[in-house]
């Protein structure tokens, strides 16, 4: 995949903060046309640089206001993609990445209380390859940025 040029990391930023704009705001914004901005947008999408649109919720809104992190360290020979499957079936994930240094994976989980954040970690400890875990809990969120992902 070829890197974007500015005029396409505009109008995949503009998209990252609210991809319900329509194609003429987009372009009042970059300095396009609609139709300009639309074939731009059909573009990326053909390349696989835009991946698709989502709705992101805030999880406050699902009652879970209690947010921390999980570093796990797995059994030698565990694979990110079987990481990934397992950790997909929480909902309360919301996201997950290979780090470096000692841990081999850093979760974040959003739950109800401390007794749902416990149960999780409970039940994230308990997957197979799982050695042991190391968990923290955020006080105050200070910036955000983005919601999930790298930024666009």
């Amino acid at each position: 995949m070829r890197h974007l040029n500015e005029l396409d990391e505009r109008i995949v930023h503009v998209l990252a903060e609210d991809a319900r704009r329509s194609y003429a705001e987009i372009g009042a914004e970059v300095g396009l046309s609609a139709p300009a901005v639309k074939r731009r947008v059909d573009r990326l999408r053909a390349e696989g640089a835009i991946t698709g649109f989502t709705v992101r919720v805030d999880p406050a809104a699902l009652g879970w206001e209690t947010e921390g992190y999980i570093e796990m360290y797995c059994r030698s020979k565990t694979s990110p993609r079987d990481i990934h499957r397992a950790l997909s079936r929480y909902p309360e994930v919301a996201s997950a990445s290979t780090v470096t240094g000692d841990a081999d994976a850093i979760v974040q989980v959003f739950a109800s209380d401390m007794r749902h954040f416990e149960r999780v970690l409970e039940r994230i400890a308990g997957e197979p390859f799982v050695e042991r875990t190391k968990s923290v809990l955020v006080l105050s969120p200070l910036l955000r940025r983005y919601s999930a992902g790298p930024p666009a």
